[in-house]
């Protein structure tokens, strides 16, 4: 008897795992189909090719750009955010080619650029890494228009703080903060005793974590994406570009930027970025909520808009790319104008 009714257990352990591993199948099914026919996939997966071109940072570290549109037009100059890499613009590229002539570079140990020098991944040297691209890519006697997501944007604050900020005619900071990215996250709420624990625990579960990442999607991991970096009208192929990216990033460049992130102060470079500046952030980024967005336009010299995007995430040039775009046009329309005027009082106002 005893002996029966362990194979029957065994029988029902062995049927009820069979079950489901078949339930996972569909779903992983199911999930990849959602992926592969959402219509924007054969856009993100067929990017925008543009002329490589190399150039050396002050660190000898060698950086990777393509140059996108004509030589006639103002350049634009695109700097990513963390384990992104040049394909992160598709969309942006597409909306914005007949318009600027744009330059945007791999950063350095992300997509074709080398990895850092030293193993140098201090923002610092981001900052160099655009002076480097700014000097090698924007014609002598151009000023450019530079705009950065997240990391990105970090970049254009810690190169205005050590180089001369008039090599550029405006700036735009998309997505962004300049410091206390561990206490102001939305992503992982904690209660007021245990708050003296909130920055060791995200310092290194979060920024500094060197796990590798699955190389297939999964509907577990596209939805913590989603809800990590997306807002509610993401559609499941651009998170899913998003999460190709994130897993090709290199473990341990994933961690050591993710370090350079969480010790971040960079609020003190505002005040050396003296040309018209915009500011966009997501009224539903968890990762840099509009709080930072609010304390930079304050402390910018010349804001020339602060716009808050309703129902978007951190990835806001994925999800609203037409509004990204729209709002670049007008700040380089803008600053054409002899009658400009960056009175943060006329010009800073939330949409």
């Amino acid at each position: 008897m005893a002996a029966g009714s362990a194979r029957t257990g065994a029988l029902s352990k062995g049927l009820a795992l069979a079950a489901a591993g078949a339930g996972g199948a569909i779903l992983e099914r199911r999930h990849l189909r959602r992926i592969a026919s959402d219509p924007q996939r054969a856009v993100l997966e067929n990017p925008p090719r543009g002329q490589p071109m190399r150039v050396h940072s002050a660190d000898g570290t060698v950086l990777y750009a393509e140059v996108f549109g004509s030589e006639e037009l103002p350049t634009l100059v695109l700097s990513h955010g963390w384990t992104e890499g040049i394909r992160y613009w598709a969309l942006m590229i597409r909306e914005l080619s007949s318009d600027f002539r744009i330059v945007a570079y791999d950063l350095r140990g992300h997509g074709q650029s080398a990895r850092a020098a030293g193993g140098d991944y201090s923002l610092a040297r981001f900052g160099d890494d655009l002076a480097a691209v700014l000097a090698g890519a924007v014609p002598e006697g151009h000023r450019a228009v530079v705009a950065g997501h997240s990391l990105g944007a970090m970049s254009i604050a810690a190169w205005a703080e050590h180089h001369d900020v008039n090599r550029i005619r405006a700036a735009a900071l998309l997505f962004t903060g300049l410091g206390s990215l561990v206490s102001e996250q939305l992503l992982v709420p904690v209660a007021r005793f245990a708050h003296r624990l909130r920055d060791p625990i995200a310092r290194r579960a979060f920024f500094g974590a060197r796990l590798p990442l699955p190389h297939f999607s999964s509907p577990p991991m596209h939805a913590a994406l989603r809800y990590i970096a997306f807002g509610p009208s993401a559609t499941p192929a651009q998170v899913a570009f998003w999460e190709q990216m994130l897993v090709s990033c290199a473990a341990d460049v994933r961690a050591a930027v993710g370090i350079a992130l969480a010790d971040m102060e960079l609020h003190q470079a505002l005040a050396r970025l003296t040309v018209p500046a915009l500011v966009m952030t997501g009224a539903q980024d968890r990762l840099t909520p509009p709080s930072h967005a609010r304390r930079m336009s304050g402390e910018l010299p010349q804001l020339y808009r602060l716009i808050e995007l309703p129902e978007t995430g951190h990835m806001g040039p994925l999800e609203r790319p037409a509004e990204v775009a729209d709002a670049l046009r007008e700040l380089v329309r803008a600053t054409d104008s002899p009658a400009f005027s960056a009175n943060p009082g006329d010009l800073a106002q939330p949409v």
